[in-house]
């Protein structure tokens, strides 16, 4: 399976709103199959289509909940948020932006996703705390959006330095 380059910050594909998914096959398993291989070479959480070039609404998500230790491994088609409930703020960083963090960045504590699997048919995902922060994070992507939108002030966006001791909990 082939790496795919990750596209950075600047790149016009991460401004758009993906094109839904139509077909289900062969090829898109191998994309999916791609998309996880490079977001663990990049010691990401998640990978959003347009992050390799690509204008899909198609994410994968793969992580261990810090707080829980509960495990998470998802690739989602056409994902739509249907539900948010609660807040919670942290930090929030992606591998489009590498060497930047953002803090205090809110999101909503649950949601409830709904889209397609690798076959087509119709999924539904209940997820909280940092599943749910993933999830939203790619959804994002999917609909042009990203990290640095949603800080409050410039004062807000940092660069990781290796003594930050909080670089360890930023999300990708």
């Amino acid at each position: 399976m082939p790496l795919r380059n990750i596209v950075m910050l600047g790149d016009p594909i991460l401004r758009q709103k993906a094109k839904r998914i139509h077909r289900f096959d062969a090829s898109l398993r191998k994309l999916v199959k791609d998309m996880f291989e490079t977001m663990h070479a990049n010691d990401g959480a998640g990978l959003a289509a347009p992050q390799i070039g690509l204008s899909l609404r198609l994410f994968v998500v793969e992580l261990e909940d810090p707080k829980t230790e509960k495990y998470y491994k998802v690739a989602m088609a056409n994902p739509e948020i249907i539900k948010t409930e609660g807040e919670q703020t942290g930090l929030d960083g992606c591998l489009s932006i590498p060497g930047y963090y953002g803090v205090n960045v809110r999101r909503a504590n649950k949601v409830i996703v709904k889209g397609q699997d690798l076959n087509g048919k119709p999924m539904k995902v209940l997820a909280e705390g940092y599943y749910a922060w993933a999830l939203q994070h790619e959804i994002d992507h999917l609909d042009g959006v990203l990290f640095i939108d949603l800080l409050d002030s410039p004062e807000d966006l940092r660069e990781v330095r290796h003594s930050d001791d909080e670089k360890e909990e930023v999300l990708k």
